[in-house]
């Protein structure tokens, strides 16, 4: 398969304006998820784990097809990032959410995800199989190096937090509570955080302009959410700890 350049060029473009109007959105209200969903409300609801399970598979299953599809096999600083994007996803996929205990979600967030994810799969599959080009000892540079370091150093926080907050609460436990342990002494959203510094790395890595577009589409889409948590708790917690941030540790 050729490099579909004005596909990616389109899809590249859309996730970084699609980022900035979501993020400009959510500085007026909440994205029905979580917490923030009436469950009450009229609408066709999708359970939590299936709704993460069929919004977060395309991600995964896109780049697996063109990598099965594709008849020359790429180097090895090629075949590290594609299967370090599938590893996140396959945990998202097939682990986290058979483990989450969240909400359900409604119907049209779990399309508008779905169509998300399959969107990203294919413009971060297609563009590192058969667009972008490394030199044989990519996988060498301290570019890569590093920023597979930041990757998985982010993922451990995402998954170390999500494991905190799926255990917050007893079994038959309806309440909210603080959150503590780990990334979450210093930032409300430490699940977020996590997140956003595992793509900012996964950037790096990659040291493309699809790869770039995709992490600041997550500081856009997630930053605020963290936010809204962090609000959420001081309102609802008198003894909160004061000294926490939103989303980044020290600064915000």
């Amino acid at each position: 398969m050729h490099c579909q350049e004005n596909a990616i060029h389109y899809c590249t473009w859309g996730l970084i304006v699609g980022g900035f109007l979501y993020l400009l959105q959510q500085m007026n209200e909440h994205t029905a998820y979580g917490r923030y969903v009436n469950t009450k409300s009229p609408g066709i609801m999708v359970p939590a784990k299936a709704g993460w399970f069929i919004q977060e598979s395309p991600s995964f299953l896109v780049p697996v097809l063109f990598f099965l599809t594709t008849e020359s096999l790429p180097g090895i600083g090629k075949h590290v990032l594609l299967w370090t994007f599938c590893f996140h996803y396959f945990q998202r996929t097939f682990v986290f959410s058979m483990l989450t205990k969240g909400r359900p979600s409604p119907l049209y967030i779990v399309v508008c995800a779905t169509i998300f994810c399959s969107i990203n799969g294919y413009l971060q599959g297609h563009y590192m199989l058969h667009c972008t080009q490394y030199h044989s000892e990519w996988h060498r540079d301290a570019r890569f190096i590093t920023g597979l370091l930041i990757f998985f150093t982010g993922m451990a926080i995402n998954i170390h937090s999500d494991y905190i907050l799926r255990n917050l609460r007893k079994p038959g436990e309806v309440s909210y509570k603080i959150p503590r342990g780990g990334m979450f002494e210093l930032v409300s959203g430490a699940n977020f955080f996590g997140e956003i510094i595992e793509w900012c790395g996964y950037a790096v890595a990659c040291w493309s302009f699809p790869a770039f577009s995709f992490a600041l589409f997550t500081i856009c889409s997630i930053g605020p959410r963290a936010y809204h948590h962090h609000r959420y708790y001081l309102e609802k917690f008198k003894d909160y700890p004061k000294s926490r941030k939103a989303v980044i540790p020290f600064l915000l």
